[in-house]
């Protein structure tokens, strides 16, 4: 799910566009009626689909709508849908929110966001959500009996969403999503897609410039997945390298700068002393709590952003030995998010079979031989979601085949410590699209005040002129010892 920095990508060649004309209103079969006063401004609507696309007359769901309208009516080209991550993120609920792409961009398209199948406005997946909370909270077995346990609660959760959910469930993968992109393009009237996708986001826009190339204007794909990794242990180390790599760029720096809360005590020696008592159940807060390696670890995972550095150091020294400030809750940077959708979206797009325990306590020891600082990364546990799940992957990973399709744009963002980078590579590597990257941190670039992706994304978003090959961004990121405040960082189970 979209929740901090990135930046962008590409393939083919393309001349100079003129500034298309402003267009007229398309032809939308869509009844908008407005969101609510919480919403002010902006209009909601569903529309129908077919469950499953291979029986298109049989039954049907619905697909929540929100618009945001162009703010210069005079200047508009058409509307951009968008979809802030997930899986199982609300593309709703993130327009409402306000908007979601710069001014330049804003004027000109209607902001339309959708919330996928299964979640929010559209026709919802129900599960059981004490079973979701079980699930998560044995993601981390230390015997075969743990490993066990997980596989019956994540059998029966996965039972409860396919019972209560009326064979929803079973068509929830990024294929179908892709088609109801171009359901709502069709219902909005708009002869071509024009798309901007963070994060898991990134995966509905690679899809579907496979399915409907020729149905193309504009696709932005910030932070992206990489459909094509095919093993448990190659989405474990790509996922937990950038938080080993941000550690030790904090640590240098911390223990360079006299205002950083470990100066002078040695940044990585403190963690890993207070990594070996955390692991032997020794570690307590000055509070009384204990705190295990998952909770030292999760809390640390920040270090992938400059901006947080100050806060991990004063974190990590109240650990050490109480005189650091322990932040107000309000001020964490971990943030939770209800997702109840996520584990049959997820285990119908991925297959990374886990079989037992040892071959769950070898892949961390392998992590753990590799990236000794910091071991893990909270997306490791995606791992675990699938253990036993009997939902069956009918979007298996391979390699993206896009042919016929207009230039498209993808960012990547060098230290996103979620859509890694080299991910964003392969995607780009394989579909064609340009890349534009950002030397910086974080996940997800593109309107966050980044003035050299942003024109770089609004260029081609109004004049379809993508960046060249090769093009990049500087970092804008630097540490902030005045702990100002930060945009949450994500690291909420099954979001990206």
């Amino acid at each position: 799910m979209r929740k901090l920095l990135a930046m962008l990508a590409g393939a083919l060649v393309a001349g100079t566009v003129a500034a298309p004309a402003a267009a007229a209103e398309p032809v939308s079969t869509i009844d908008w009626k407005p969101c609510g006063a919480d919403a002010p401004g902006v209009d909601c609507a569903t529309i129908e689909v077919p469950l499953d696309y291979a029986r298109p007359n049989g039954q049907k769901i619905h697909i929540g709508l929100a618009r945001r309208p162009a703010t210069d009516p005079a200047k508009r080209i058409g509307s951009v849908l968008v979809d802030p991550g997930g899986p199982g993120g609300s593309g709703v609920a993130f327009v409402e929110g306000g908007d979601t792409v710069t001014p330049a961009v804003a004027e000109r398209f209607d902001q339309i966001g959708f919330d996928p199948r299964g979640i929010n406005t559209s026709s919802q997946l129900l599960c059981d959500g004490d079973l979701a909370e079980r699930s998560d909270a044995e993601k981390h077995p230390a015997s075969q009996a743990e490993f066990d346990e997980l596989a019956a609660t994540n059998r029966a959760l996965h039972d409860s969403c396919r019972a209560n959910s009326g064979g929803l469930a079973n068509h929830v993968d990024n294929l179908h999503t892709a088609r109801d992109m171009d359901a709502i393009r069709v219902a909005l009237g708009e002869p071509k897609l024009t798309f901007l996708g963070y994060s898991y986001g990134s995966l509905m826009g690679q899809q579907y410039a496979e399915l409907f190339p020729h149905n193309v204007r504009a696709l932005v794909m910030d932070g992206n997945m990489d459909h094509s990794l095919r093993t448990a242990w190659d989405f474990a180390r790509t996922e937990t390298a950038p938080v080993e790599e941000g550690f030790r760029e904090f640590a240098r720096w911390c223990d360079a700068t006299p205002s950083c809360a470990l100066y002078g005590l040695g940044t990585t020696s403190v963690y890993t002393q207070l990594k070996a008592r955390a692991k032997a159940g020794t570690l307590v807060d000055p509070d009384g709590a204990k705190v295990d390696f998952y909770g030292l670890a999760g809390g640390t995972f920040p270090v992938v952003i400059p901006q947080a550095w100050s806060f991990v150091a004063e974190q990590l020294r109240w650990l050490w030995d109480g005189t650091g400030s322990q932040p107000a809750a309000d001020a964490r940077l971990a943030a939770e998010i209800d997702n109840i959708a996520y584990p049959s979206i997820w285990c119908s797009d991925w297959r990374y079979p886990v079989r037992d325990y040892a071959e769950y306590a070898g892949i961390r020891a392998g992590l753990a031989r590799q990236y000794p600082i910091m071991e893990w990364s909270p997306y490791v546990d995606h791992l675990m979601t699938c253990v036993n799940s009997g939902q069956k992957t009918t979007n298996p990973q391979r390699p993206l085949r896009v042919h016929g399709a207009p230039p498209l744009l993808m960012v990547g963002n060098i230290h996103d410590p979620a859509t890694v980078y080299p991910w964003s590579l392969a995607a780009s590597r394989q579909s064609g699209a340009r890349l534009l990257t950002y030397e910086g941190w974080g996940h997800t670039a593109y309107d966050s005040g980044r003035q050299c992706v942003d024109n770089a994304v609004d260029d081609y978003l109004i004049n379809l002129r993508p960046p060249h090959r090769g093009a990049s961004c500087p970092s804008e990121d630097t540490p902030n010892p005045a702990k100002k405040a930060l945009r949450p960082l994500a690291v909420p189970t099954g979001s990206y």
